[in-house]
């Protein structure tokens, strides 16, 4: 089994996928690594959606400005932000709003509901990439805070079922590469992004 920093430094997003179908067990897998991620005060405000069928990839890829590899992936996850999670927590015992997002304003916690979901979606890229599996980030396509294409936004919600409060954060396109290809991973300096106590000082 690979070190975990060999995996994080081989993953690469991947854009071109071969027709080889993912085993439901993997997948499996990928989405347990999410499950099990990280989670302020323990909320878990996220929810993955699994899709599988051509018919849903292509409508989220025209939410996805129609990029390619979200109709060709062979499988893809929706990531949600649940803000409704804050509530049904029922976390009375906290009442500074600093560490229970549930007493902060409305974007308060979009805002925290959305960086939790961040911790999954590394978690299951690294796992994908730990099966030997290709992912590729998702970030541009319409959603309640981009405000792009509405009309098709609302009908990605209605297909996938989607309540008041869950906001689409991120979609991972999943498959195998089509045709493997070396490429080095071009990074900041280590110098350039990490500091010693302030900035400009070095570790």
């Amino acid at each position: 089994m690979a070190d975990l920093m060999e995996i994080i430094s081989k993953r690469k997003s991947v854009r071109k996928y071969s027709q080889k179908h993912i085993p439901d067990g993997d997948l499996r897998k990928v989405l347990e690594a999410g499950r099990l991620a990280p989670s302020w005060m323990n909320v878990q405000s996220w929810k993955f959606i699994l899709i599988k069928s051509q018919e849903n990839k292509d409508l989220i890829s025209e939410l996805s400005i129609g990029q390619q590899q979200v109709k060709h992936a062979d499988a893809l996850i929706v990531c949600i932000a649940d803000t409704n999670a804050w509530d049904e927590a029922k976390i009375t015992d906290i009442q500074n709003p600093a560490l229970n997002p549930a007493l902060q304003c409305e974007n308060g916690i979009v805002i925290r509901s959305l960086e939790q979901v961040i911790y999954p979606v590394s978690y299951m890229m690294l796992e994908a990439e730990s099966l030997g599996i290709s992912s590729c980030i998702i970030g541009a396509f319409g959603s309640d805070v981009t405000e792009i294409l509405p009309d098709v936004h609302e009908r990605v919600r209605k297909t996938l079922n989607l309540s008041e409060g869950q906001i689409i954060s991120t979609i991972i396109a999943l498959g195998y590469e089509e045709e493997h290809k070396e490429t080095v991973k071009t990074r900041k300096s280590f110098d350039e992004v990490v500091a010693l106590e302030k900035l400009g000082q070095k570790f």
